[in-house]
């Protein structure tokens, strides 16, 4: 009976993609939680040698039999997982200091818009008047964000440094979605062990870094839960149910559920950190959202 039911759940595509997405968004969350319980790259560098412990133990047999086919690609794999995995999520832990968990999900939302010039500078991928109105509207709400609605941040420059941080965080996950169109033919679960492996040794210089110039911080109680945590959920399962979703229902559907990040981080971040909700973070996530929703349905559209 609780297989049948466990089944039926697996085959819902929303179900998993919310569960993905909702996994996503708390990470913003435990981001927060994080400060003053360990530091930036002491984190990541846990952080993937769990996900690559995880793995392994799941996958280790399917990635040895792919080895073959994944060597041709080890410069590119090291490419991705350091600048895609590592440098993202040093970043994200960092503006993670300084801004609020609210910021960082919707900031992160504007990857879609990133990702679509991207496509066109680097691949020629066509974009209609409608999509560039689209893309302008996100990065118009992430401009509201970072000067929190007041041209009064502008004139003096008063940006937060979370924000921009997070900002140039988004850059470089864009580049890792763009860099998959190069992927090789193996299983999402095989490729995400091997980005996985490929970030966990990039984090080392990082750690030696921060240790030389700051010191490290090693985690405490609470900090151990929270490295588990992001190791488990928005690293590990939050993967498995988005691939899942992708199975069921594709990838251009699946995406759209990458909408809910900043709206699951804004709710986490209210109920449980006590973070305000103010009006400019209201007009900026419909800004994005109506952005998103042009260039989206444009995409459609044409398809």
């Amino acid at each position: 009976m609780r297989i049948s039911i466990f089944r039926h759940l697996y085959a819902s595509a929303p179900l998993m993609l919310i569960l993905a997405t909702l996994g996503w968004g708390s990470n913003t969350i435990a981001g927060r939680l994080a400060v003053g319980e360990v530091s930036p790259m002491m984190l990541i560098f846990l952080r993937w040698g769990f996900v690559v412990l995880l793995i392994a133990a799941i996958s280790g047999r399917a990635m040895m039999a792919e080895w073959g086919i994944i060597r041709k690609k080890v410069k590119w794999i090291f490419l991705m997982g350091g600048c895609g995995l590592s440098l993202f999520n040093a970043l994200f832990y960092m503006a993670a200091h300084s801004t609020s968990a609210i910021n960082l999900g919707i900031i992160q939302s504007i990857m879609p818009a990133m990702i679509l010039v991207g496509s066109f500078f680097l691949f020629g991928s066509r974009i209609n008047k409608m999509q560039m109105v689209g893309v302008a509207l996100t990065f118009v709400g992430c401009i509201v964000v970072i000067t929190k609605g007041s041209i009064d941040y502008v004139l003096l420059l008063a940006f937060s440094s979370g924000d921009l941080l997070m900002l140039v965080a988004c850059l470089f996950y864009a580049g890792y979605s763009l860099g998959l169109k190069n992927r090789p033919d193996v299983s999402g679960i095989v490729m995400m062990g091997y980005f996985s492996i490929a970030a966990f040794i990039m984090t080392i210089p990082l750690v030696i870094t921060e240790l030389l110039i700051v010191g490290l911080r090693a985690p405490t109680h609470q900090g151990w839960g929270i490295i588990l945590y992001i190791a488990i959920m928005p690293s590990f399962l939050s993967q498995i149910f988005f691939m899942r979703g992708v199975d069921l229902v594709g990838p251009s559907s699946a995406g759209l559920y990458a909408n809910l990040v900043p709206i699951f981080s804004a709710f986490l971040a209210a109920v449980i950190l006590n973070e305000s909700f103010s009006m400019y973070h209201l007009f900026a996530m419909s800004i994005v959202f109506a952005g998103i929703a042009i260039f989206e349905y444009q995409k459609r559209l044409h398809a």
